[in-house]
């Protein structure tokens, strides 16, 4: 279809084509995922990667809320500590 011919269609019509392109998408997506899942549950150390998964998501949140909860500290508070390093410096 042309982008001509697009702009022809009414506004109902485009909906419906994005509509039904998003339902494709994610009936494949679901079935690629299912899949996935019955391949995973075929294997024989299920539960061994179920544990290395879950120490891996706790790692990974460790570091989230390491990189996110962290207060920096304050610019002015940064900026004293040099100047008392300075003077403790200048004075030995």
């Amino acid at each position: 279809m042309t982008r001509e011919a697009e702009r022809h269609e009414g506004p109902d019509r485009q909906a419906l084509l994005l509509v039904a392109g998003l339902a494709d998408l994610a009936v494949s997506t679901a079935s690629s995922a299912l899949g996935a899942v019955r391949g995973l549950l075929r294997r024989s150390d299920t539960a061994e990667l179920a544990a290395e998964a879950e120490r891996e998501l706790t790692a990974r949140g460790r570091l989230a809320l390491d990189r996110y909860a962290a207060v920096p500290p304050a610019h002015l508070e940064i900026l004293a500590r040099r100047a008392l390093a300075r003077r403790a410096a200048d004075d030995v």
